[in-house]
């Protein structure tokens, strides 16, 4: 059994090889976009070229939904993106918050903090700006964001309570997040969730979705909505290499759902917190 920092660096070097690789021949992500299926990162991104704000050289096809789409950002505002990639998310993020916001990304991978700040300063973005870390310990002092989006990240991080606690921690009073992710319902086949390839990929380190769902009500989060729902269907080419044929039909029989969902929660007002240590909030 790998330890949690062991994982961690298995996932650093996976999002290294793709940050290195030519955007042109790569079409391996994450989650990523791509028309072949001999890799799980090629199934789930969502279509950003409808999005105002969208850099095609900082999309690596490393999501599982749209974030930024349902983020409800405001002009001003000040957005923090976790796992920020090469600079997709907050380049959108920064179109809609305006040259009066600021966006932080935040990402663990050298080679990805690297792009992500020769695509903003190539653009000349000044109020941009990207922070190597840990999201499980961000790199953000307490109340900082309106705003906090994340795309196909938490799935990836071991300790996801840990995450959510920073995020609350990070979130101004009354700010809120929009994250997309990979969870699941019912369970995966032993032989998925130890493939290295399958957790670097988002799928084997997803948890139940009514377990993610608790964790962030568990943390102090308020008005928890999805706002996007959709069920991915992994290739019997890419399970194949996992599973024998008799695994493969039980796995499908099994009723075992991949989906990927968009997350939406509030951070209590100050004035929300303090009315629940009383009766007012029952």
């Amino acid at each position: 059994m790998e330890t949690q920092e062991q994982v961690k660096e298995r996932v650093r070097q996976k999002y290294s090889e793709i940050a290195l690789q030519d955007k042109d021949t790569n079409a391996s992500s994450c989650c990523g976009s791509g028309g072949c299926s001999t890799e799980v990162y090629n199934i789930m991104a969502d279509d950003y070229t409808s999005l105002e704000g969208y850099n095609p050289d900082a999309d690596l096809g490393l999501g599982c939904g749209l974030p930024t789409q349902f983020a409800k950002i405001n002009k001003g505002d000040v957005v923090i993106d976790l796992g920020s990639g090469a600079g997709n998310d907050a380049f959108i993020a920064r179109h809609e918050t305006g040259e009066t916001g600021k966006v932080i990304g935040i990402d663990f991978t050298p080679a990805m903090i690297d792009k992500a700040r020769h695509n903003a300063e190539v653009r000349g973005f000044n109020n941009v700006e990207f922070r190597q870390g840990d999201i499980e310990k961000m790199p953000v002092t307490a109340n900082t964001a309106d705003v906090i989006v994340s795309n196909c990240v938490l799935n990836l991080v071991p300790n996801k309570d840990g995450v959510i606690k920073e995020i609350y921690r990070v979130l101004k009073p009354g700010g809120h997040f929009s994250i997309s992710d990979i969870v699941l319902e019912g369970q995966l086949p032993k032989e998925i969730r130890e493939a290295a390839e399958m957790y670097a990929g988002c799928v084997a380190g997803a948890i139940q979705k009514q377990v993610y769902l608790e964790l962030i009500e568990a943390n102090g989060f308020k008005n928890i909505t999805v706002q996007k729902d959709k069920a991915i269907v992994v290739p019997d080419d890419i399970l194949k290499q996992y599973l024998s044929d008799e695994q493969l039909s039980a796995f499908k029989q099994s009723g075992t759902g991949i989906r990927s969902i968009t997350v939406y929660a509030e951070k209590p007002t100050n004035e929300e917190k303090a009315c629940c240590g009383t009766d007012c909030c029952n």
